[in-house]
């Protein structure tokens, strides 16, 4: 084996073996305080991490352009096909086009956008959460895929008769105000998905218990009535149950997942 892959190999080796200091909280913030210079390293990594997940996400981006006929055909399925879009600005399609390119590049680029995250905060973590987030790195993915899927087959289909014939005014929607809507609404619901996998890294480092968790649920349901009112694309409630349901079964799986996280 040549002396740099066997060195590299070596790293990788010793980086799931060896644990970090056991640092206190506050005395790691107080150096820090003392010594701002000490934080360079870490904002240089930081950086790195940061351009490289960029740089994968624009490329991303790039690749969804060569696919954005095919995507807002499917986009637009709910609504009766692209044909039936009227747009009434110039820049209007392009901008529609560019916006389920960036929702489709973030989606597919997710697994190592998520990994680059894991590589920043991993040296700090011991060896056991360090291996865990392996395995979080795809299930991120499913979990935010989910979301979207939940959003595109169920949410949608159910809130877009109400939307398009409030009060019987019949409604032909803009290219822009569509996508708008459907590509925002996948992005947050995909993003609430992810809740149960934070909750599981937050339990393990300690910072929440299941118990907390478990006895504080009414203000939990409030917490997600109030979320649910805000991102559901309709006042009736109907639409807000359908994003209150899967919310609160999320929030209980959440809590099973801080009592294993804590055992």
């Amino acid at each position: 084996m040549p002396p740099k892959v066997h060195t590299r190999f070596q790293a990788i080796k010793d980086f799931f073996k060896k644990d970090p200091k056991n640092t206190p909280v506050g005395e790691v913030i107080s150096t820090a305080w003392d010594s701002p210079k000490d934080l360079i390293p870490h904002l240089n990594a930081l950086r790195k991490h940061i351009l490289r997940a960029t740089i994968i996400l624009i490329l991303g981006v790039i690749l969804s352009l060569t696919f954005s006929r095919q995507l807002l055909d499917w986009l637009t399925v709910p609504v009766g096909g692209i044909k039936l879009l009227e747009a009434i600005e110039v820049t209007e399609p392009m901008s529609v086009v560019m916006r389920v390119a960036l929702l489709t590049g973030f989606t597919i680029t997710l697994p190592y956008i998520t990994l680059e995250i894991w590589l920043f905060i991993a040296p700090g973590l011991k060896i056991k959460p360090r291996l865990w987030g392996l395995v979080f790195i795809p299930l991120a993915t499913i979990l935010f895929a989910g979301g979207m899927a939940f959003a595109y087959f169920v949410m949608i289909p159910a809130a877009l008769p109400f939307l398009l014939n409030f009060m019987g005014i019949q409604t032909t929607p803009r290219p822009a105000s569509y996508i708008r809507f459907i590509t925002g609404l996948m992005f947050w619901i995909g993003a609430t998905f992810e809740f149960p996998l934070i909750i599981f890294v937050i339990a393990k480092l300690g910072w929440i218990k299941a118990k907390t968790l478990a006895s504080q649920w009414r203000i939990a349901i409030i917490i997600i009535s109030i979320f649910a009112a805000v991102i559901t694309p309709t006042v009736d409630p109907i639409n807000m149950l359908l994003v209150m349901g899967p919310m609160i079964v999320l929030y209980l799986f959440s809590t099973l997942l801080a009592y294993l996280a804590q055992s």
